[in-house]
């Protein structure tokens, strides 16, 4: 392949305005780096000649600043999908500058492979080997990349010597058949390897190496702090009082986990309670977190779609490979995420909410039901179809101004149908087998912050007759009367009688 290799500006003078890229990754671990940032160098140039040049985007979730960061900012993106958290990019999309169709992780390859969406002129793959024969043994994350290395007409690699090519035998490639021709994917408990070590390229369809040593653009997460902590507790406490009930099995069942310092506080407290056995993860992001409870043995193999890790802890996974590559595996998000394995397995689905509303529901997406965050992301692929769907999230933000449970979510991307707990930082709301009264009645009691208990009590008095008493006039109020005062809790009820 030697013959191949070009630099990053080389690599960027091929693709043409209108083409269609397509990244490996997943979050800002695995992606592509010089590329992008050498393309958005040549947007802005054709840009200062007046001439158009943007490209459609399909990433494997997230990316990092020299991705999502640089091309926002270049005004170079045309759309994107499926997930996205830089702030550019957010600044972007919620402009129109891009359009951003937000999609379940899970499905944007077989998306690709049904001709739902235009296949990708370019796949832009991160690599730490690659031999002659095309066999290309990917860094920290797997993504989308197995598909697009199929379906892409040409393939840039960027083959990254910050990750040791030690690195093969971490990975599980493996792509399901379409239909009519799917059969099951024979995972059976999270440790299952059934597919190959590296992705098989075409090696006709390579048409150039671009050398690098880049880190990820990892950043550290918020620091646990007593809010947090708290609900980290609380969920470990509940889990407890399951398995002690005879509802989760004295095993325990694999653990499936969101991104962020919530996710983070929720592990270190089932990890510090010991009446909770040392259990499994199956999930998409691998995070700081699960490397400290391995090292403690208190998780004891972990399957992912990505190592999310800071770069020094990534370094010292790197440092003792022998170890960690028997703890864990990376896999397509399509297998990570796969609705089928999340419910053969019994998943414990733990989320994080943007917002909740008294009667289940949960906004993962949108801020006051219009700007964007980042995307659904792969809570929705878990949450419906795992054995214990729990969301959790601070009872408010901004110094008590926006309570985060609400009479009606702004958005809604999982319905009150597939979310059975809810927790934050005052304790824990069971939704098992309730009625919309009584789901209402039990979030305000225990997970409603006690400055919104009695405002909200009072607009369930205002609903109107009928199975989920909503008030349609006044459903919206704490959104608008944040919007008019800055704070949810002048919510005046005697404006909507």
């Amino acid at each position: 392949m030697a013959y191949k290799k070009m630099t990053a500006e080389e690599a960027a003078s091929l693709i043409k305005n209108d083409d269609i890229i397509s990244l490996s990754g997943f979050t800002a671990t695995g992606c592509p780096k010089a590329v992008p940032t050498a393309l958005a160098k040549k947007a802005e140039e054709e840009h200062a000649k007046g001439n158009p040049f943007k490209v459609g985007m399909y990433t494997g979730a997230s990316t990092g600043e020299s991705a999502d960061g640089v091309l926002s900012r270049a005004n170079a993106i045309k759309f994107r999908t499926p997930y996205q958290s830089n702030v550019d990019s957010r600044a972007a999309l919620n402009n129109h500058d891009m359009q951003y169709f937000d999609l379940h992780l899970s499905e944007l390859p077989q998306y690709l492979r049904y001709g739902f969406l235009p296949k990708p002129d370019y796949a832009i793959i991160e690599v730490c080997d690659i031999s002659d024969d095309g066999k290309a043994v990917l860094t920290s994350a797997v993504g989308i990349s197995p598909t697009i290395a199929n379906l892409a007409d040409k393939i840039i690699l960027e083959l990254n010597s910050y990750h040791p090519k030690s690195l093969v035998g971490m990975h599980d490639i493996y792509e399901p058949a379409d239909p009519p021709y799917r059969r099951e994917i024979p995972i059976y408990s999270p440790s299952d390897k059934i597919g190959s070590p590296y992705v098989q390229i075409d090696p006709k369809k390579i048409i150039g190496i671009v050398e690098t040593h880049l880190p990820n653009e990892i950043k550290p997460f918020t620091p646990v702090d007593e809010v947090t902590s708290q609900i980290g507790q609380n969920v470990a406490d509940f889990l407890y009082k399951e398995m002690k009930a005879g509802r989760i099995p004295s095993s325990f069942l694999p653990v499936q986990s969101g991104v962020g310092n919530v996710a983070n506080a929720v592990l270190g407290a089932m990890g510090l309670n010991k009446e909770i056995p040392a259990f499994e993860i199956y999930t998409e992001v691998i995070q700081d977190s699960v490397i400290d409870l391995m090292k403690q043995g208190r998780v004891k193999f972990a399957s992912g779609c990505s190592l999310s890790l800071t770069s020094p802890v990534l370094e010292a996974v790197y440092a003792d490979l022998d170890f960690f590559k028997q703890k864990f595996l990376l896999r397509p998000q399509e297998i990570s995420n796969n609705p089928e394995i999340a419910r053969r397995l019994g998943l414990i689905s733990i989320n994080t909410a943007l917002e909740a509303d008294i009667f289940g529901n949960i906004n993962s997406s949108h801020v006051l039901g219009t700007k964007m965050m980042n995307g659904i992301g792969g809570s929705g692929d878990f949450c419906r179809n795992a054995y214990l769907s729990i969301f959790t999230t601070p009872s408010t933000a901004k110094g008590g101004k926006i309570s985060s449970i609400v009479p009606m979510v702004s958005h809604t991307d999982h319905s009150e149908h597939s979310v059975k707990i809810l927790i934050t930082e005052h304790g824990v709301a069971d939704l098992r087998g309730l009625s919309p009264v009584q789901r209402a009645e039990t979030i305000i009691e225990n997970c409603v912050d006690p400055e919104y208990k009695d405002i909200l009590r009072k607009y369930l008095q205002l609903g109107v007759k009928g199975h989920t008493p909503q008030n349609v006039n006044a459903a919206l109020a704490f959104h608008s009367t944040f919007i008019k005062t800055g704070d949810m809790r002048n919510v005046n009820w005697e404006d909507y009688k």
